[in-house]
């Protein structure tokens, strides 16, 4: 790798660091193939990035950036996994983990906190954005769904009433 590639690694890598809320660093124990291409196809799916970048590039890369406390976590043969979403990243690498003891959590950072592996383990057990929303979004439908029900049953208890008297003269 020349210096120019080196420079262009740096850069996009800045940008990831700029743009995504979560940072886990994992240090591979030798993985296979297989293994490697499953946990991308799982991070994949859960809307998060892994990349396997060099030690020294990545420190570059996260200087003047959120993620500047997790420096000292880029030793050894270590990857990166980032989503926008702070949770998708940290569980879909817990997941994983789970299944296999070539993976192992360093840590990360969300934004300025600097968290180690039990840390990005906590983080994995929280829902996801998408769970959140759609958990209040169902808490705010909650009430008007009680409402409409309240104003529809009087009148249907009345067709009820109605009814009854009905079919007892019909009878």
């Amino acid at each position: 790798m020349d210096r120019s590639q080196k420079a262009d690694s740096v850069a996009s890598l800045n940008a990831v660091f700029n743009e995504v809320g979560v940072v886990v660093i994992t240090r591979n124990l030798g993985m296979s193939v297989a293994q490697s291409t499953a946990l991308r196809l799982k991070i994949r799916d859960a809307g998060a990035t892994y990349k396997v970048a060099k030690n020294k590039l990545a420190q570059l890369a996260i200087k003047n950036t959120d993620y500047e406390g997790i420096d000292t976590m880029f030793s050894g043969p270590t990857a990166i996994a980032t989503s926008v979403d702070p949770v998708a990243a940290a569980k879909a690498v817990v997941d994983f983990a789970k299944t296999t003891d070539k993976i192992e959590i360093v840590g990360g950072s969300m934004g300025t906190h600097v968290l180690n592996a039990d840390g990005i383990k906590a983080l994995a057990s929280m829902p996801s954005l998408d769970e959140m929303r759609g958990t209040l979004i169902g808490l705010i439908q909650a009430p008007a769904t009680k409402i409409a029900q309240l104003t529809v049953a009087p009148a249907s208890k009345l067709a009820r009433v109605f009814n009854a008297y009905a079919e007892k003269d019909a009878a």
